[in-house]
C-alpha cells in the first residue's frame, strides 16, 4: 500500500487502553485531524509498538490487566526511541497519588475520564508542538537503533533500585514494578550484568556509601541508614570486605589526597 510523504511525516498517536470502544470519539477526531494512529489494548503489547513505531505521542491508561499504565511508562522512559515522547495519562485513576505518580514517572498530562475530547484535542496539540519544537534539527530522520525489551527492563530495574536503596521493596515487587515476575528479572541481571539481584544492590549501596563518603559531612551512620543498611555496623563490615579498609578510615584516606 503506497503512503505519500505527506502521510507519512503526519504525527503518530499511539493509544494504549484496555476499553479502546469507549475513546471512539477521540479516535475518530484524530483521524480526522489527518493524524496517524496505532491501537494497543494491553499494555506489553502498547511497549512493543512504541518500540517499534516510535510514535510522536502517546495517550495511556492507568488501570490496565498485567501491566499498569505507570510501569509501562517507566520502561518507555528507559528506551532511547520513548525517552522524549510526550505521553498523556488518560484514565479514570483520579487519585492525587495517582496523578503524582503519573507526573513524577515522566507524563507529560493527567486527564481524568470522562474527558471533553476537544480538551483532549487541544491537550495532543500542544504537546506535539513542545515535543517538535524542543528536538535538536535532524532528530526525526536519524533512525535509533532497536531496542532489547530486556535491556529496558534492566535499566528500570536497575534506576529504580538506586532511588530506594534506603526502603528497597521485595524482589518481586521491583520485578513488578518494571513489568516482569521475580524469576526473570534475575535471570536478566544474571544474563546481562552475570551477576545476581542481591548482590547488585549491595554492591549499588557500597559504591553509593563510597560516594558519600568522600563527597559529603554524613556521619557513617546517617550514609548506613541512606543507603539501606540496618546499622553502622554492618555497613563497616561489608565496606571493609569490599575496600579493605573501614568507612572512617576510608575517609580520612580521601581527605589526605585532596
Amino acid at each position: 500500500m503506497f503512503v505519500s510523504k505527506e502521510a507519512a511525516q503526519s504525527p503518530l498517536i499511539l493509544v494504549i487502553d484496555d476499553m479502546p470502544e469507549a475513546l471512539q470519539t477521540l479516535l475518530q477526531q484524530i483521524r480526522t485531524q489527518g493524524w496517524r494512529l496505532s491501537l494497543a489494548c494491553e499494555a506489553r503489547q502498547g511497549l512493543q509498538r512504541a518500540l517499534a513505531l516510535r510514535p510522536d505521542l502517546i495517550l495511556l491508561d492507568v488501570r490496565m490487566p498485567h501491566m499498569d499504565g505507570f510501569t509501562l511508562c517507566r520502561l518507555l522512559r528507559e528506551a532511547p526511541a520513548t525517552r522524549d515522547t510526550p505521553i498523556i495519562f488518560l484514565t479514570s485513576a483520579g487519585s492525587l497519588e495517582e496523578r503524582l505518580e503519573g507526573l513524577e514517572m515522566g507524563g507529560v498530562d493527567y486527564v481524568l475520564k470522562p474527558f471533553e475530547t476537544a480538551e483532549v484535542m487541544a491537550r495532543i496539540r500542544i504537546h506535539l508542538h513542545l515535543s517538535r519544537t524542543g528536538q535538536p534539527q535532524g532528530a526525526i530522520d536519524n533512525p535509533l537503533e532497536p531496542v532489547d525489551e530486556e535491556v529496558v527492563i534492566l535499566q528500570a530495574a536497575m534506576r529504580l533500585i538506586a532511588q530506594n536503596l534506603s526502603e528497597l521493596p521485595s524482589l518481586a515487587e521491583i520485578a513488578r514494578k518494571v513489568g516482569t515476575h521475580d524469576k526473570r528479572l534475575s535471570a536478566i541481571f544474571r544474563q546481562h550484568l552475570q551477576t545476581s539481584v542481591f548482590a547488585y544492590v549491595r554492591e549499588a549501596r557500597l559504591r553509593k556509601g563510597q560516594e558519600l563518603l568522600a563527597g559529603s559531612g554524613m556521619s557513617v551512620q546517617d550514609i548506613a541508614e541512606l543507603i539501606g543498611f540496618r546499622s553502622a555496623c554492618n555497613f563497616t563490615t561489608a565496606f571493609r570486605e569490599r575496600q579493605g579498609v573501614t568507612p572512617s578510615q576510608f575517609r580520612q584516606q580521601m581527605r589526605e589526597s585532596s
